[in-house]
């Protein structure tokens, strides 16, 4: 069982002598790649490790038991533990996203349902917010329309780690991949005057960003309009042309950004945009054409689908795809999202898990 994993471990100690070696770390970004690597690899080791240990002190303990039956309870307690490093162990081995330990560029778009409904995008924004807070990520607004009453018609934000190899499936795309989707919301709305209960929805897009290296954009490709800004931003607003918008002519891809003053900060915050959008595009098709038997049975390439209900009335929060249902829904409009993100994730994995035997 798990003979694999001592192939694993050898790649492990090589990684650990190649990072030692002072001259390694000369070359930046193969470094990262070492470490990042070895990051991966070492609650693999040592799961592996304490599985086996666990299992020579079973054997020892039932010989013990053969002489003292008092030791019996020690090989029950024993047997569970190793049940639980099985399962551990099976779930580390389980193939992993290569983008999981991206940052992401997460969009929120107002859907229908008016005002409202760009009330509730505020609010996913500041969950959103909440949560990366919690988790020590690091956010950036990069662009945002925002509607009358407060509330966003369409923004985009950068979610990015602060550094550091992140343990496996904590990556910030690790858990926010799974909130693509259309999410639900049913509340009397601040607009309404009779407290009916409405119904309206916001979409939600996350997309790993990419890196320049990932994504090669052809300055001959792109159309770049500028034009002035309209709304919040200051004294250059309505007085110069900082506004940018590009449209990549092979797929009509559209992004435009004017929260910046200068003309340049713009155009490098969309070109930031596309090349996330441009990777996600090429990671889709590339999925379609492999038809990729994978694919996890929680995401999907259509985005509208709804996936989640907020009811304020009964404070209950349901993810439709995986089944999860709680009844804290304002803990979790305040970034306590893990319980909701964990329950797809290891549906995620019990369907990796089942693909593969």
């Amino acid at each position: 069982m798990f003979e694999a994993v001592e192939e694993l471990i050898g790649e492990h100690a090589d990684l650990e002598k190649q990072l030692a070696d002072p001259a390694i770390h000369t070359d930046q970004a193969h470094a990262r790649r070492l470490n990042k690597r070895y990051a991966e690899l070492t609650p693999i080791v040592d799961t592996y490790r304490a599985w086996k240990r666990t299992g020579d002190d079973i054997a020892t303990a039932r010989e013990l038991a053969a002489d003292d039956p008092d030791f019996a309870a020690e090989v029950r307690e024993l047997e569970a533990q190793r049940e639980e490093l099985t399962e551990r162990l099976r779930l580390l081995l389980v193939p992993r996203d290569p983008s999981d330990d991206k940052d992401v560029i997460l969009e929120i778009k107002a859907g229908e349902g008016g005002e409202e409904s760009a009330l509730f995008a505020g609010d996913l924004l500041r969950m959103y917010l909440r949560y990366a807070e919690r988790r020590n990520w690091k956010t950036e607004i990069l662009e945002a329309n925002e509607s009358d009453l407060g509330g966003y018609k369409d923004v985009q934000v950068a979610v990015k780690s602060r550094g550091g190899a992140a343990e496996p499936g904590q990556g910030v795309w690790a858990r926010l991949k799974y909130e693509g989707g259309v999410h639900r919301v049913q509340r009397v709305p601040a607009t309404e005057s009779q407290g009916r209960i409405h119904t309206s929805a916001a979409g939600v897009l996350v997309l790993p960003e990419a890196e320049e290296v990932e994504v090669e954009i052809n300055p001959n490709d792109l159309r770049i309009d500028v034009y002035r800004s309209s709304g919040p931003g200051g004294q250059s607003v309505n007085t110069t042309d900082s506004a940018v918008r590009i449209t990549h002519l092979p797929t009509g891809i559209v992004v435009s950004c004017q929260n910046e003053k200068s003309q340049l900060q713009n155009k490098e915050q969309a070109l930031r945009i596309l090349r996330a959008r441009l990777l996600a595009a090429a990671q889709e098709e590339a999925e379609r054409e492999a038809s990729d038997a994978r694919r996890s049975q929680v995401r999907t390439v259509d985005r509208s689908e709804r996936i989640r209900t907020y009811n304020y009335p009964e404070n209950r929060i349901s993810d439709h795809r995986v089944g999860f249902k709680a009844y804290n829904l304002d803990q979790v409009l305040d970034g306590d999202l893990d319980a909701v993100i964990q329950a797809c994730v290891d549906a995620d994995a019990a369907a990796k898990l089942a693909a593969a035997q």
